[in-house]
């Protein structure tokens, strides 16, 4: 499992792992003891946590929320304890991501981030391991395909095949 495979809906609390689609919408089950399965149809606002990202100050302007849960995970391993006021909760980014734009991200975004990691931490830790191991064989694939482009002789290019004349159908007379 990867973070493609798990999603936050918008008004719903909590993480859902993606199970498959329907034809009108989504079925999601909770990330939690319960496990239960719910349908997001097109009005609910579900999102990939492989598509979320922190803002950030330098040039890309944004950190994905991968790279940020594995910078934690290096950090610590056990379970975050939520900060309990505002301070606290920037403190605790910053010393993750040094360069954060304070001015974009909320206080709530990053409990929310919290949240999300200890949750994925205690029912799959695994992810975390998972992602490692894709970033390492991305790295791995990025170097065969050079090597591959560069050792390969370019082709000839293809002349075009002359075109067959067309027959006419149907002049009757007149």
């Amino acid at each position: 499992m990867n973070l493609s495979e798990i999603a936050s809906v918008s008004g719903k609390s909590g993480l859902f792992k993606v199970l498959k689609p329907t034809r009108t919408g989504i079925i999601l089950e909770t990330i939690d003891k319960e496990k239960k399965r719910i349908i997001a149809n097109a009005n609910s606002r579900v999102s990939l946590l492989q598509e979320i990202s922190i803002y950030t100050t330098d040039a890309d302007g944004s950190l994905p929320l991968k790279e940020v849960f594995q910078k934690i995970k290096d950090g610590k391993t056990e379970k975050i304890d939520l900060p309990k006021d505002d301070l606290g909760l920037f403190n605790f980014l910053e010393s993750v991501v040094k360069n954060f734009d304070k001015e974009k991200v909320y206080a709530s975004d990053i409990k929310k981030m919290i949240t999300w990691y200890n949750v994925i931490n205690e029912f799959y830790p695994e992810v975390f391991s998972a992602e490692e191991k894709e970033e390492k064989s991305e790295v791995k694939l990025d170097k065969t395909e050079k090597t591959a482009k560069a050792s390969k002789p370019k082709a000839a290019p293809k002349t075009p095949a002359p075109k067959a004349a067309s027959a006419k159908k149907g002049g009757g007379a007149t």
